[in-house]
């Protein structure tokens, strides 16, 4: 097996694990647990905290030990193979908070490491620092993560009992455990390779490469699909009323991103990476604001939303790490520390979404699982719908700033 496909395999297993931290558990811990939404939220902005600080470092120690890099990357399959199955066994209990919080630390943590490791050996994996062969790796690397998602959001339904005894989470916990240790041992050969160390990396470095103004177009455009994503479980099932469809939807979603990840990126060899991002985001930006008009059980209408928002989504995830790759390959900068900063920039998005969104959600009076008013419910649509839309407004905004070159991955 080339290195290719088992970059994808190992990104098809770090996907598969970030799924259930942003979207089921939210859902699990509220309706599983009974842990409040405002109380998850706090945990899950508590957590960015440790990353702050947590996510440079790991970049800096991938960088600054390169030979051990498959160390790291069996370190971070085996904080996966343990976390999950300790996750979905939770239990409500006296001390289930701090359960949860010492399972999420572990888990965000072999994430962060295995994530940060597998965006910042790019020139490493593409054997150049070609922009050509930097998105090649990208579309193999972002297929594989998407299958990994569509894996995710479908193993609950199927393993959840048919007679309604159980919901299927603490087997998923079991079988994304498995997968961790299968794929670990499948792609150790690629971590074989000498590493690429590029220079030390510091503020002028990052922005005389233009990596500077990626980094912060990454953490505007994370924030709108970090909500959608915090939000989806229960836009689909209280305010679209349709529980059996939620697994399906997501599928469709993710399955969409996942045929849009080759179109864009041969497309962005044609016109540029802006150019692309350019299509892309005002095509979320109209799923959002038809998001906003749907009523109970128009499922139909959520379905061309999903496909439209994932094709949209399927630029992002390949477009923008390509061009940050891109621009720290040009500079000669330590990949891995860069990439530390750029998972930290990802996952605050996520964590403000939650912060920011649940508990105004539960302060509406919105209770997942239960009928609401049409106060709560309104909130929810205003959540999932409207802010994202203003946030992607933002995020093309910034884009349009950004210089365009006709070559694949270019800031």
């Amino acid at each position: 097996m080339s290195a290719h496909p088992r970059v994808s395999l190992y990104a098809m297993m770090l996907a598969a694990a970030g799924l259930p931290l942003y979207i089921h558990l939210p859902r699990f811990a509220s309706v599983n647990l009974g842990v409040g939404l405002g109380t998850i939220g706090t945990i899950l902005m508590a957590i960015r905290l440790v990353d702050l600080v947590q996510d440079p470092l790991i970049g800096w120690a991938i960088d600054r030990w390169p030979r051990a890099q498959m160390l790291f990357a069996a370190l971070a399959g085996m904080g996966l193979a343990v976390g999950f199955p300790l996750l979905f066994s939770l239990a409500p209990g006296p001390d289930l908070v701090t359960q949860l919080v010492m399972v999420l630390v572990l888990l965000f943590s072999a994430y962060s490491l295995g994530m940060i490791l597998l965006y910042g050996r790019s020139e490493t994996l593409a054997k150049s620092p070609a922009p050509d062969r930097l998105m090649a790796l990208s579309t193999w690397r972002e297929s594989g993560m998407l299958a990994g998602v569509v894996l995710a959001a479908m193993g609950p339904t199927l393993l959840a009992g048919r007679d309604g005894s159980n919901d299927g989470y603490a087997a998923f916990g079991y079988l994304l455990g498995g997968l961790a240790v299968c794929v670990v041992l499948a792609s150790l050969p690629m971590w074989r390779r000498a590493p690429v160390v590029g220079t030390r990396l510091s503020l002028h470095g990052l922005a005389n490469a233009g990596a500077l103004r990626l980094l912060a177009l990454a953490l505007i455009n994370s924030l709108p699909v970090a909500i959608t994503s915090t939000l989806f479980l229960f836009f689909v099932e209280d305010r679209l009323q349709l529980p059996g469809a939620a697994g399906p939807l997501l599928i469709l979603f993710f399955l969409c991103a996942g045929a849009s990840v080759p179109l864009w990126a041969r497309l962005s060899q044609r016109i540029g990476s802006r150019s692309v991002l350019m299509i892309a985001m005002p095509l979320a930006i109209l799923s959002f604001v038809g998001a906003a008009f749907l009523g109970p059980g128009d499922i139909l209408g959520f379905a061309v939303i999903c496909l439209a928002s994932g094709a949209a989504l399927g630029a992002d995830m390949v477009i923008l790490p390509a061009m940050f790759s891109v621009s720290l390959a040009r500079a000669g900068l330590n990949a891995a520390t860069a990439f530390g900063i750029w998972s930290f920039a990802g996952k605050l998005g996520l964590a403000l979404a939650a912060f920011a969104v649940l508990p105004l959600l539960g302060a509406s009076g919105f209770v997942p699982g239960q009928p609401n008013t049409p106060r709560a419910l309104t909130a929810l649509t205003l959540g999932y719908a409207v802010l994202p839309c203003i946030l992607k407004l933002i995020a093309l905004a910034w884009v349009m700033t950004l210089p365009n070159e006709r070559h694949p991955g270019s800031p």
